[in-house]
C-alpha cells in the first residue's frame, strides 16, 4: 500500500473519531437530565423585573422655525416720521398705531373734499324741490346727482390718503428692529421693521420616502433647540407634502409648534423627533438578551432556579428592549452573571434592580426591534 494511501486512510479514521467525539460532547451538553446530575454550585446574579412602558419607534429631523405670519411694516406713501412706536421685542396688538407721518397737507384735502361734498349735497337737495315744480330741466338734476358722486369719491380718496399716513399693525404680534429715528423721511415700500405672530412656530423639514405612508396630519413631534438645553417643546404635523422630490427622494413636511410665551423666535434651528408608532410594551434591560444560533431567550428566576425563556423583541433604547411575547410584567430576569447561568442552574442572588429601566432613561425608543446579541461563553 502506497504511503498516499496509508495517510489518506489515517486521516479518514482520525476524522471518524473527532466528529465522534464532537457529538457525544454536544448531546451531553445539551441533555438536561446529565446537566442536573453534575453537583454545580450556586451562580452569582444579578436581577431586574420585567416592567410595562410605553415605547415610541420614531425618526429625526432637523428644521428651522418661521413665524406663524409675518410681514414688513413699511409705510403706503412718501413722507416725514413724526411719530414713531416700535421698539425691538415688544408686543403690539392689532390695530395698534405704529408710525405716523406728517398729514398737514392731507387734511387740508380731506377738509376741501368734505366741503365741495356739502355744497354738492345742498345744490341737488335745491334742484330735486325745484324740479318738482318743473322750474329745472331732468337733465339739470342728473347733472347734479353725477356732481354729487364725483364728490364723494374725491371726499373717499382723500381720507385715504390721509389713512396712509398712520401705520398699523395688521395682527398681534412682536416688532423686529428698526433704522428708523423720528424726522427722518421714508418712500413708499420702505421697510420700517418687520412683524411676526410668535403665538406658535411652523417648522418645516424633509423626510424620506419610506416612511411616506407613516406619516399624517396630527402625529406629534417633539422639538429640541441649542438655545434651551434640556427643554422639549411639542407640536403636531400640519402639513404633508403630495409631492417626493425625485433627486433627494424625500418629501417636505410642515409641524405647527405653540409658542404661547414667544421664546421661539423665527429663524431658530431645531432637531426634530417624529413618533411613528406608540404602545406599550413589557420592557427589561437588553443585558438580559441572550443570542444564540436563531434563538433569542432571557433566563428567568424561579424559586432559586434559572429558567432558559425563549421570547419575541420589539423596540430598543437607552438601554431597554421590549418583550412581544414570552415573558409576564414583574418577572425577574438575571442581567449580572450570565456567562455562567444554565437552564436549571441554581443561583444566588446578589442584587435586584429596582425595574427594567432603572438608570437607563425614559423607557421610550426607537429601532427595529433587533435584540442585543450576547453569546453565552
Amino acid at each position: 500500500m502506497s504511503i498516499v494511501k496509508q495517510l489518506l486512510i489515517l486521516s479518514l479514521l482520525a476524522g471518524a473519531v473527532y466528529g465522534g467525539y464532537a457529538y457525544w460532547r454536544s448531546q451531553n451538553a445539551a441533555d438536561p437530565a446529565l446537566t442536573a446530575q453534575q453537583p454545580s454550585r450556586p451562580v452569582s446574579v444579578e436581577l431586574a423585573r420585567a416592567e410595562r412602558r410605553i415605547m415610541q419607534r420614531s425618526i429625526e429631523a432637523v428644521g428651522t422655525t418661521r413665524a406663524l405670519r409675518s410681514v414688513e411694516i413699511v409705510p403706503e406713501a412718501d413722507g416725514r416720521l413724526v411719530a414713531l412706536d416700535i421698539t425691538a421685542g415688544a408686543r403690539v396688538t392689532e390695530g395698534q398705531v405704529l408710525a405716523r407721518l406728517d398729514d398737514t397737507i392731507e387734511r387740508a384735502d380731506l377738509a376741501q373734499a368734505e366741503a365741495v361734498l356739502t355744497e354738492r349735497s345742498q345744490s341737488l337737495e335745491r334742484i330735486r324741490t325745484l324740479r318738482q315744480t318743473n322750474a329745472v330741466s331732468q337733465a339739470a338734476l342728473e347733472e347734479a346727482v353725477a356732481r354729487l358722486a364725483e364728490a364723494e369719491a374725491a371726499a373717499d380718496r382723500a381720507r385715504r390718503r390721509l389713512a396712509d399716513r398712520t401705520i398699523t399693525a395688521p395682527f398681534s404680534g412682536v416688532l423686529g428692529l428698526t433704522g428708523y429715528d423720528v424726522g427722518a423721511r421714508v418712500t413708499k415700500g420702505e421697510v420700517l421693521a418687520r412683524l411676526d405672530d410668535l403665538s406658535a412656530v411652523e417648522v418645516e423639514f424633509s423626510l424620506p420616502e419610506t416612511i411616506f405612508a407613516q406619516v399624517a396630519q396630527g402625529q406629534r413631534i417633539v422639538a429640541r433647540a441649542a438655545a434651551f438645553p434640556g427643554r422639549d417643546f411639542t407640536g403636531t404635523i400640519a402639513a404633508v407634502d403630495s409631492r417626493i422630490d425625485p433627486v433627494s427622494r424625500a418629501f417636505r413636511t410642515r409641524a405647527l409648534i405653540p409658542n404661547p410665551d414667544s421664546i421661539l423666535p423665527a429663524g431658530m434651528f431645531l432637531s426634530l423627533t417624529l413618533v411613528l408608532e406608540e404602545n406599550e410594551n413589557t420592557v427589561v434591560p437588553e443585558e438580559a438578551i441572550v443570542f444564540q444560533a436563531a434563538q433569542t431567550y432571557v433566563f428567568v428566576a424561579e424559586e432559586g432556579v434559572a429558567r432558559r425563556r425563549i421570547v419575541t423583541t420589539g423596540l430598543r433604547r437607552d438601554g431597554v428592549i421590549a418583550i412581544l411575547d414570552g415573558l409576564a410584567p414583574g418577572e425577574e430576569v438575571v442581567v449580572r452573571g450570565l456567562t455562567r447561568v444554565r437552564d436549571g442552574a441554581p443561583i444566588e442572588i446578589l442584587a435586584r434592580d429596582r425595574d427594567a429601566t432603572a438608570g437607563t432613561g425614559t423607557g421610550t425608543g426607537t429601532g427595529t426591534g433587533t435584540a442585543a446579541a450576547r453569546r453565552p461563553t
